[in-house]
């Protein structure tokens, strides 16, 4: 006892003389806080489960993993992501309905910012309207934006129980059949698949066609036995996951973009560090000038392979008149929020 007594007042004395002299007493940690996240500095690993409806060979699957990738290594693999892809976890609704309830296990999900319209995501809703944006810089003005981030931010302002993080896409959006489409009038009458989606029932109402939900897991076995006629996706979904099979023939019509959004529960951000959190945001900015890289380039060689295949590419000389036969829709979607939605179109 006298010895550790001793000790201390030892101890004491040197720390006293150093600073008299001038002399900084070392320091006790050579961590730069700034540098190491919160988790890192007691050892502690979390792990967030991310679900992901398509192939991980996908653009999307592709973006998922370079996010995964980011975030891992930027907390020092503190934080990992368990990325759970082609849909094991359910198809996006299931997904949506998981996260937005707030008792599920999934904790991020790559998902389709318009799935979040049935939800109240009015602003969100902007983005899906037909030929609103008019080329990918178009897109990317709009998903870099201060603007965007009022989008990413409205599920959680209203409730819903999620936020985005970050925007990025794959690519426009184009409709597939196993009939032909060569024009638009080719339209009349034809079963279309689409999710539950005010907009996309709207958009195929006005080409003349019966809209049919039908989940995306379904959608294959769908075109092959005749419940559905056409769908839609962006090119590179629609090679991966094996739709020219039984859907031969594509127009490039590009109605809308394919964007992609990543959301985090609510529940799970708050359980977050400040320093974690910005780990994800930091994250989700290097994934987008990623996805902006690859997205372009993957459609094109995809597309040249699709020829090669024998699809038949329906190029779309003048897009005037698909643009008339959905004026309707983007009218009726805009309401109480023109300038908002003028706010998107000015960004070209």
């Amino acid at each position: 006892m006298k010895k550790k007594i001793l000790s201390t007042i030892l101890t004491a004395a040197l720390v006293f003389s150093m600073t008299a002299c001038g002399v900084s007493a070392p320091e006790t940690s050579a961590v730069n806080d700034a540098e190491t996240p919160a988790a890192a500095a007691d050892g502690e690993v979390i792990t967030l489960v991310m679900a992901e409806v398509n192939p991980l060979d996908s653009v999307a699957g592709m973006t998922d993993q370079k996010f995964k990738e980011e975030v891992e290594a930027r907390s020092n693999g503190t934080i990992k992501i368990d990325l759970q892809a082609g849909a094991v976890l359910g198809p996006e609704d299931q997904v949506l309905d998981q996260m937005l309830g707030g008792g599920g296990n999934i904790d991020i999900a790559r998902i389709s910012p318009f799935s979040l319209t049935p939800y109240g995501a009015n602003k969100t809703k902007l983005m899906s309207l037909p030929y609103t944006f008019v080329s990918r810089d178009h897109y990317w003005n709009f998903a870099t934006s201060d603007l965007a981030q009022e989008f990413l931010l409205e599920p959680h302002e209203n409730g819903s129980g999620v936020r985005g993080l970050f925007y990025a896409e794959e690519g426009f959006r184009h409709f597939f059949s196993n009939e032909d489409i060569s024009t638009i009038d080719s339209f009349k009458g034809m079963k279309v698949r689409v999710s539950d989606d005010p907009v996309m029932n709207g958009l195929v109402k006005g080409l003349g066609a019966n809209p049919t939900v039908v989940s995306f897991n379904e959608l294959y076995s769908a075109l092959q036995t005749g419940v559905v006629d056409a769908a839609e996706q962006p090119i590179s979904n629609y090679k991966t996951n094996a739709f020219p099979e039984v859907a031969n023939n594509m127009v490039l019509d590009g109605h809308t973009i394919g964007a992609l959004e990543v959301i985090i529960a609510d529940s799970t951000w708050d359980s977050l560090t400040e320093e974690q959190q910005q780990i994800l945001v930091e994250a989700g900015k290097a994934t987008q000038e990623y996805n902006k890289q690859i997205s372009e380039e993957q459609e094109n060689v995809v597309l040249q392979q699709l020829k090669d295949d024998g699809v038949n590419i329906i190029e779309v000389e003048d897009i005037t008149p698909w643009q008339d036969a959905v004026k309707p829709v983007v009218e009726e979607n805009i309401k109480g929020q023109e300038d908002l939605y003028q706010q998107i179109v000015d960004m070209q």
